[in-house]
């Protein structure tokens, strides 16, 4: 594909926008700032102590009580500023694949929801500022979750059970994108931040997005807009047909705001169009290939309460509807469509300083309604309804401190024409931090979990076409637990970073999808489909990740960092074999530089070869991919500019996701790099 006239007018549109909205904004400031607030890469004193990474102390916005991610028992972690930049992609998976202990699944470059630790789709929750995403992307595996990460101000991940927090479908862990569509804090005047970046080598095609907020000390505004568009593109072994995206968002939202907290609207739009790289057609023969078309409006009412009772308790609620549409094509011909309508309700009220105790309480309500009409329809017509009550305390005694948590939920399945199911899963969590000295921190979690299946595993009777399979549920399946125990041991100096993680999980009756040895035949392909059934066993993920950043050097040559990470999680069935498509293990590092404006950063990761596979999967080979960021950095008045490189899989390697259902017939891109511009304002 070519770009389109309509595509290089939009292009040239946000590059318009990126270069004139910061004049605006330097015209309507009160006073010129060389620190604009969009711009946090001046929050951190790069000298002495300050040299430490600011992104320990940005609050986890996830968390009940406020806290920052190096004092959370839980394993955290927080993508933010440079960091964020540098590794924003078109789907949330590969956006936070950086992350020790987290991985993407990937159906082509469109979509990519986040693994971690080796648990994905209905076991990790994916929020937008605290509410679910209320998607379809857990039902199958070619299905784009409804974020858009070039937006985010901070991408929070919370690794192991989150199941306190936001329900049984977060028993693995959870990923909460926080984009600020609703202003929470009064904005002095206008601030915003734009960005254009054309892509080259092996990829094609272009991603801008704009974001202004503006107001008083009263009111509050916020607009954006990102559009994307990417061509096919190569790999080291020819071009991959079919793997095109197509994305456009936008939102506006308000707030009224004060000392007494907040409260306001919002109203977003999410489009996307991306192709099916494993059924990519033939443009030759005039056949096009399979591609989704997706809309996604999202309505939310958010607000919160400050001081009530004394300073730093409040309550904090939440109300979010979304209308949710995508169609499968079949060249130009409409196959599938799939729809979901969806309503949230979240309510936290928080207590601190009470003997010693801070808590926190809430509620959670959502219903929601799936129906998918057409050929790929396996799963019937479904209506979800749950409720949810939770509370966490915590407990500080000199350098010890104590977390408890528990929540019980209510679940109720009800598919078209069949039973209900319902479900009571219970959650209760047990953490503890201590403090050795100023350097040294030991963390230690218990937390029993429990998750209900969802619409796909109970009720899906037919051919899945995404996965090439003929895809069988079980109504009878029951509740999954976990029972898992992890220890983490935290370093912290001025020279030094490190936090290294293990942990134990316990499944009973483990919820995955596994070949049964027959087949089913696909009339319109004349081809012979394995059936896949739905089916429980107990099953033991145990694992290492951990990351260490060394702050070589400050001096008259730079500021020279450099950071080594790696993971591995090994998942095995309690009757024999392996569960499938778990990821492999990772090493990498990175050293980076900065001086006067500039930065610099050269990395590689080394993913292993992934042979411990399930029955009929087959193993990935391993592979090295190198990586490189140039950025200048520069103020002009009270505006920040940033022009920016970005270089992925130098050395052209031959990579495939080992959990992706289409890792044999599809690559991940060649050497390829981007350019552009960024504005803060």
């Amino acid at each position: 594909m070519r770009p389109s006239p309509i595509a290089l007018q939009r292009s040239a549109l946000a590059i318009a926008l990126a270069l004139s909205l910061a004049p605006f904004a330097q015209a309507a400031a009160q006073e010129a700032s060389p620190a604009p607030t969009s711009d946090t890469r001046h929050a951190a004193d790069k000298s002495g102590e300050g040299h430490i990474k600011e992104i320990s102390g940005v609050v986890v916005t996830a968390s009940l009580l406020g806290d920052t991610a190096d004092t959370l028992s839980k394993p955290a972690d927080v993508l933010a500023g440079e960091r964020l930049d540098e590794n924003r992609a078109a789907s949330l998976g590969e956006t936070v694949a950086s992350v020790p202990g987290v991985q993407s699944s990937n159906f082509g470059p469109g979509v990519g929801r986040p693994v971690i630790r080796g648990m994905d789709g209905p076991r990790v929750a994916v929020l937008s500022g605290g509410l679910s995403s209320q998607d379809v992307s857990t039902v199958s595996q070619d299905h784009a979750p409804a974020v858009e990460p070039f937006l985010a101000d901070q991408i929070e991940v919370l690794k192991g059970p989150s199941t306190l927090l936001y329900g049984s479908g977060a028993i693995g862990g959870a990923v909460n994108v926080v984009d600020g569509r609703i202003p929470e804090y009064a904005v002095d005047g206008i601030s915003g931040r734009a960005e254009t970046r054309f892509f080259a080598g092996d990829q094609d095609g272009n991603t801008s997005m704009a974001r202004v907020d503006g107001g008083n000390d009263r009111v509050a505004l916020h607009a954006d807009a990102v559009y994307r568009n990417a061509l096919d593109y190569d790999t080291p072994r020819g071009r991959q047909a079919n793997s095109f995206v197509d994305t456009r968002s936008g939102a506006l939202g308000g707030s009224l705001v004060g000392d007494w907290g907040y409260v306001g609207l919002s109203a977003s739009r999410f489009e996307d169009a991306y192709g099916n790289p494993g059924e990519p057609g033939d443009l030759a023969a005039g056949e096009r290939g399979v591609h989704l078309e997706m809309k996604q409006d999202h309505y939310e009412l958010k607000g919160a309460l400050r001081d009530l009772w004394s300073e730093g308790n409040g309550l904090r609620f939440a109300v979010g509807h979304t209308g949710y549409e995508h169609t499968e094509f079949e060249g130009d011909t409409p196959g599938t469509v799939f729809r979901k309508n969806a309503n949230e309700a979240r309510v936290e009220a928080t207590f601190g300083n009470a003997q010693g105790w801070q808590g926190a309480v809430g509620a959670q309500a959502s219903s929601g309604t799936f129906v998918a009409i057409g050929e790929e329809a396996f799963v019937p017509e479904t209506s979800t309804r749950a409720q949810g009550v939770f509370g966490v305390a915590r407990r500080s005694v000199g350098d010890f401190q104590l977390d408890l948590g528990a929540r019980v939920d209510k679940v109720k399945s009800s598919p078209d024409g069949g039973d209900a199911r319902s479900f009571t899963p219970l959650s209760l969590s047990l953490a503890g931090g201590w403090k050795l000295d100023e350097r040294w921190k030991l963390t230690a979690n218990f937390d029993h979990a429990e998750r209900a299946p969802v619409e796909e595993e109970l009720f899906s009777d037919g051919p899945h076409i995404a996965t090439l399979a003929y895809e069988v549920g079980n109504a009878d399946l029951r509740k999954e637990a976990a029972n898992q125990v992890e220890l983490g041991l935290h370093y912290q100096s001025e020279r030094m970073e490190a936090k290294v993680s293990t942990y134990y999980n316990r499944f009973r009756n483990f919820i995955y999808l596994a070949d049964t040895g027959d087949t089913w035949h696909w009339d319109e392909e004349d081809q012979d489909l394995p059936i896949r059934q739905w089916t429980q066993g107990d099953a033991n993920f145990r694992g290492l990740e951990g990351e260490a950043t060394f702050h070589l050097a400050v001096n008259d040559s730079g500021d020279w960092d450099l950071r080594m990470f790696g993971d591995t999680v090994r998942a095995t069935l309690k009757d024999g074999g392996n569960v499938p498509r778990i990821a492999p293990s990772r090493l990498g590092a990175q050293l980076r530089w900065e001086r006067g404006g500039w930065r610099a950063s050269l990395g590689a990761t080394r993913t292993n070869r992934q042979d411990k596979v399930a029955d009929n999967e087959t193993p990935t080979a391993g592979f090295t991919l190198v990586d490189a960021h140039a950025t200048r950095h520069f103020d002009a008045g009270n505006v920040s500019w940033e022009l920016f490189a970005d270089a992925s899989n130098l050395t052209n390697q031959d990579a495939r996701v080992h959990t992706s259902f289409l890792k044999d017939a599809v690559m991940l891109p060649g050497r390829s790099v981007a350019f552009g511009v960024r504005v803060f304002f």
